[in-house]
């Protein structure tokens, strides 16, 4: 397992252009990100939508790489967006899964199951032509470049260290400085699509 701040420094070398959703790696992503313009922070509303964004963000620009932050309890919520990503074959998404083992978000309770599920074996079956697991930091940064190249769709999963909140969901103050709209705003004037 590693930090998902490491791992987050660790991306951001390798980032590039493309459009972040950081997802559950928001709160650590705001003081990594070089490109905040090209970031689109959907906040904990989303919760179970993150890939399924993701999928129709790809669609819709796919001359932009789009690279996703997912945790296992957001992905657990819509188990079904692999298949459907799986099917769409978007050749610039990039869905990264920080797995913790538990929702922190909430106070920590344990994901049913979390020491035996293969993520990457999930997204391998529903049809993923490239899925990677990481338990080692730098095993991932030996080859976060290379995936970054491949063409999409690329599942990869990975053993965060949890990270508990102590105010669970409803009760925290949010890290985002940006309204949702002002967000797709930015984004939108930033790949160049009319509002």
């Amino acid at each position: 397992m590693f930090a998902a701040a490491d791992m987050l420094r660790v991306f951001q070398s390798y980032r590039g252009d493309a459009v972040v959703i950081p997802g559950r790696g928001a709160r650590h992503w705001q003081d990594i990100s070089t490109r905040p313009s090209r970031d689109i922070p959907l906040g904990d509303p989303a919760m179970g939508g993150h890939a399924s964004f993701a999928l129709g963000l790809a669609m819709a620009q796919p001359n932009e790489k789009v690279v996703l932050f997912d945790s296992e309890g957001d992905l657990l919520i819509n188990l079904g967006a692999l298949a459907t990503i799986a099917e769409k074959r978007p050749r610039n998404l990039y869905h990264f899964l920080m797995d913790n083992e538990c929702y922190a978000t909430t106070g920590g309770q344990p994901v049913p199951n979390a020491k035996s599920i293969s993520y990457a074996g999930i997204a391998r079956e529903c049809g993923y032509p490239a899925a990677y697991a990481f338990e080692d930091l730098e095993e991932f940064a030996s080859n976060v470049e290379g995936i970054l190249n491949e063409p999409g769709p690329v599942f990869v999963a990975m053993k965060i260290v949890p990270e508990i909140e102590n105010d669970p969901i409803g009760r925290r103050q949010r890290w985002q400085t940006r309204t949702l709209e002002e967000v797709l705003r930015d984004v939108k004037k930033e790949l160049g699509v009319p509002s």
